[in-house]
């Protein structure tokens, strides 16, 4: 698994169980535009780093090995997943993912078949006929078969894709970030245990198909009218972004020269869109060079970067991103997300699920509660993209026009709010202006540094928040992500001077905030819960608060 150093604070302020969310039509449209999907009801536990599910908590899954062989036709699927783990504690039974109505048939264990049996809609437990003890190494292997579920309009609906191209032609892929990887592979379906040595994916189909999948081509061998295909992944991965791609894919490769020299680039799309694929990719290289520049060196040079049309908008599929936005720019050719129109100017699928592969893929949450971390992060990546590009305002316009869908109907940690997305970039752009510029830079540059290929939480993001800048921001962290409130500037004139207060805050609330009374004089002020005056020479002249602070602002009377 990745390396994980959990705070105390984090067992108790989540539960066990994936949280639901309910997802119609306009949420499609009107939230889906971020390329996502929520995380869907689950029949699935979800691990939190403590003995409670003692079945999961004593092993630490080390690597995959996954064989899969999936039937258009019968939209079923059959294959075997060899799993190689590491008993950080003795232990005689274990528990393996795979929801209903996926099935388990067999189970061997030093070339022996082993007991199994349905613990839950969701899981099985597997018995040992002996202990095995702390620090032992071993390898099972699971065989399993069945009709997994179907996403009719993925990744809005999670499971397998069974569809068809532009020409009729068999199209096949998974969309499973929200009900997880155990819709259809036997696995450890839990954010805080990853492969620490990757994967190996075979994928048989009919030898007029192609296979892609996460990593690097390995090889492809010729059976009697089928192929198989295999993929390796070095780096972990989480099991959400373990997917298949089989259709009638060509592809292209070139190099670009990143910060850590040169990174390979390959592009798989089908057949008939070879030419507007080459073309709309150009693209990926001011993206790379974007990314890079913000946070630090794109994080799975061992496995590549890959860009693969998929049968659905987008998602972050690590090292095999999937994109579906119809070779043009926006989202679905429209700037949903800001209506600024400056989200016209890029590919939105493309920007964002690349994104991803910094958060979300190499930087992963501990649990769904924290994914914050995967999304708000992600979201503000597409502000640095736009400032990269286009410029300071031009950045700042469009993260300002995505503050529109700030919603606040619940807490953003330990919860499933869209707030994750759009609050959570505010606030990084709130702290953005605290800090200045070099110094968030850093920042991001320092957070892809230590926590590279790590599982972390919101605690550790703010530690290290606090130790670069050598700023507190517990307050702030605590008023966006545990509260529904904006904070409130509060303010009145009286005998030459201005009287301001934050309210509607946490305890101890005390953001800086940028103000003037003369656009070219910007004046720093300290507000607190507590009435505090600034003497001023023109007294009965109109406050203008910088608009790139998620506030809300506030002239009350001197009686108040």
């Amino acid at each position: 698994m990745k390396d994980r150093n959990i705070t105390n604070y984090m067992l108790s302020l989540f539960s066990l169980i994936r949280l639901s969310f309910l997802l119609n039509i306009l949420l499609f449209t009107a939230f889906y535009a971020n390329g996502k999907t929520q995380y869907s009801s689950s029949v699935r536990t979800e691990l939190v780093l403590s003995d409670t599910v003692t079945e999961q908590s004593w092993w630490d899954v080390t690597h995959y090995r996954i064989a899969v062989t999936p039937d258009y036709r019968q939209k079923s699927i059959s294959g075997e997943n060899h799993i190689a783990f590491l008993a950080k504690h003795a232990g005689a039974s274990l528990q393996v993912d795979l929801q209903q109505p996926m099935k388990i048939t067999r189970v061997v264990w030093n070339n022996r078949d082993v007991l199994f049996k349905r613990k839950n809609e969701g899981a099985y437990i597997i018995s040992f006929p002996k202990v095995i003890k702390a620090g032992e190494k071993h390898t099972i292997i699971i065989q399993f078969e069945g009709k997994p579920q179907e996403a009719l309009n993925p990744p809005v609906d999670n499971g397998w894709i069974w569809t068809k191209d532009e020409k009729g032609r068999p199209w096949i892929s998974v969309a499973c970030e929200g009900s997880g990887a155990s819709i259809w592979l036997p696995c450890k379906d839990v954010l805080a245990d990853e492969p620490d040595n990757g994967i190996l994916f075979d994928i048989t189909v009919p030898d007029t198909l192609v296979a892609v999948a996460n990593g690097r081509f390995k090889r492809r061998i010729s059976n009697n009218g089928t192929a198989t295909y295999t993929w390796v992944v070095k780096s972990p991965i989480n099991s959400y972004n373990i997917v298949p791609y089989v259709g009638h894919y060509v592809t292209w490769h070139k190099q670009y020269a990143g910060l850590n020299k040169l990174l390979d680039c390959d592009f798989w799309v089908l057949d008939y869109n070879l030419n507007r694929g080459k073309e709309h990719f150009k693209q990926t290289d001011t993206m790379l060079r974007a990314f890079e520049y913000w946070l630090g060196p794109y994080p799975f040079y061992a496995d590549s970067y890959k860009l693969v049309e998929a049968p659905l908008p987008g998602m972050e599929h690590q090292s095999a991103v999937a994109y579906g936005n119809g070779f043009q720019n926006g989202y679905r050719g429209k700037d949903f997300i800001s209506a600024t129109g400056w989200g016209l100017k890029w590919d939105f699928m493309l920007v964002h699920e690349s994104g991803h592969e910094w958060f979300g893929n190499s930087i992963t949450a501990a649990t769904y509660g924290d994914t914050w971390i995967h999304e708000g992060f992600t979201k503000y990546l597409e502000t640095l993209y736009t400032d990269f590009v286009f410029g300071r305002e031009a950045g700042n316009e469009y993260a300002l026009g995505t503050w529109k869908r700030i919603k606040n109907d619940s807490p953003i940690l330990g919860t499933n709010t869209s707030d994750k997305y759009y609050k959570g970039s505010a606030m990084l752009h709130t702290i953005r202006q605290l800090v200045g510029d070099s110094v968030f830079r850093g920042w991001l540059h320092e957070i892809n540094r230590k926590f590279y290929h790590q599982v972390i939480n919101t605690g550790q993001i703010l530690k290290l928040l606090n130790g670069y800048t050598k700023k507190d921001f517990s307050k702030v962290f605590a008023q966006y992500l545990q509260t529904t409130k904006i904070p409130v500037l509060e303010y009145y004139f009286q005998a030459g001077k201005l009287h301001y207060r934050w309210s509607g805050c946490v305890d101890g609330f005390d953001m800086p905030l940028k103000i003037s009374f003369d656009p070219s004089n910007v004046t720093v002020i300290n507000p607190t819960t507590q009435w505090q005056t600034l003497t001023v020479t023109n007294a009965t002249g109109r406050l203008m608060v910088d608009r790139n602070f998620l506030i809300k602002v506030t002239e009350v009377t001197a009686s108040n």
